[in-house]
């Protein structure tokens, strides 16, 4: 560290930096005093602002002590600052202290939405201290929910050429909802809990218990795919086949017939010991993940089992295809990742 002595530029320094001894602004200077010099950092020289306090004499606000002097107070040591020093009863120059633009105090803005608005009933309206958003981000906003279910919603679908979306609910409907209004146009009564629901093309595909109800969007076709046993949990579509996960373990797959303009049953994937609860379909394999912890892989050619994967603990909820990657994720607290088989 160098030391400067007081014969080369100590003195004049200290001089220079403390401003005029009656403590009026110099012609060199800006009137203000010196922010860093206040923090003890200062190293300017010349410093353009003044290295001592204010004289009391330019303070128009009495200090909170009750005396007739202005005492400043560090913006960041949670105190009440007085007014800028760039003119009296000006605003707060400091950026950063407890009071706002106005010198009232300034409260920091909740990063929450308000409840109240979210259920529909804020009294406050524009008033409300906290955001009436449904969402904090700057690139994705909510623009309003869909309610109308009683019950979990298990599965949203948009099939190709249409203007609806619709959603299936353990409430036992269907609803069809106008992506330009976000108002329900139509419900469709299914009696009975939805447990999935995919769409493909202009085929929307909905797992009910027993069965797969079908429907196409385009020409109104209606059918149902009997089969299974007990729900349907998972959906998924692979080289020109329809499969469901069933609640008895077995995966039952359908090819569409092009001369009935319907499916046809194609085959029974019988492996698993307990309910299958996902699929997905990548590099021509079919993966299914299952209640028996166990994740197996399908040849979507051969349709049979060519490996079983046993490394979670727990039921395997999901499975994901990313590149040459299979993900997978288990009520045993983990992902795991591996190579696709």
């Amino acid at each position: 560290m160098d030391i400067e002595t007081d014969g080369r530029f100590g003195n004049k320094r200290v001089h220079h930096r403390l401003g005029p001894a009656n403590g009026a602004a110099s012609s060199s200077t800006s009137g203000k005093v010196c922010i860093h010099w206040r923090a003890g950092r200062c190293n300017r020289f010349p410093c353009p602002y003044l290295h001592s306090e204010l004289p009391e004499a330019t303070a128009k606000r009495p200090s909170q002590s009750g005396g007739g002097g202005n005492v400043w107070r560090n913006p960041h040591s949670g105190g009440g600052g007085g007014r800028g020093a760039g003119g009296a009863g000006g605003p707060n120059k400091w950026g950063r202290g407890p009071g706002g633009a106005d010198g009232g105090p300034r409260h920091k803005v909740p990063d929450r939405p308000c409840r109240y608005f979210l259920a529909g009933d804020c009294s406050y309206g524009e008033k409300c201290r906290y955001p009436h958003s449904y969402s904090m981000s700057d690139s994705i906003t909510m623009l309003t929910p869909l309610q109308g279910h009683e019950k979990v919603v298990t599965g949203i679908a948009l099939p190709a050429g249409s203007d609806k979306l619709y959603s299936g609910s353990k409430d036992g409907t269907v609803r069809m909802w106008d992506c330009q209004t976000g108002q329900c146009a139509g419900v469709i009564n299914m009696g009975r809990e939805i447990g999935c629901m995919i769409s493909e093309g202009p085929w929307l595909f909905v797992g009910i218990p027993d069965a797969v109800k079908v429907w196409n969007m385009q020409t109104q076709a209606e059918m149902n795919l009997t089969g299974p046993t007990g729900q349907v949990y998972a959906l998924a579509v692979g080289n020109e086949l329809l499969f469901a996960a069933t609640q008895d373990g077995r995966i039952l797959a359908w090819r569409f017939s092009a001369a009935t303009n319907g499916f046809e049953p194609a085959a029974s994937l019988v492996g698993h010991q307990l309910a299958v609860v996902s699929l997905v379909v990548g590099a021509m394999r079919l993966y299914s993940a299952s209640m028996d912890k166990t994740i197996r892989v399908w040849d979507l050619a051969t349709l049979q089992c060519i490996q079983t994967l046993s490394d979670h603990t727990g039921v395997v909820m999901s499975v994901l295809c990313w590149d040459q990657f299979l993900l997978s994720c288990s009520l045993d607290q983990t992902i795991k990742v591996s190579l696709c088989p």
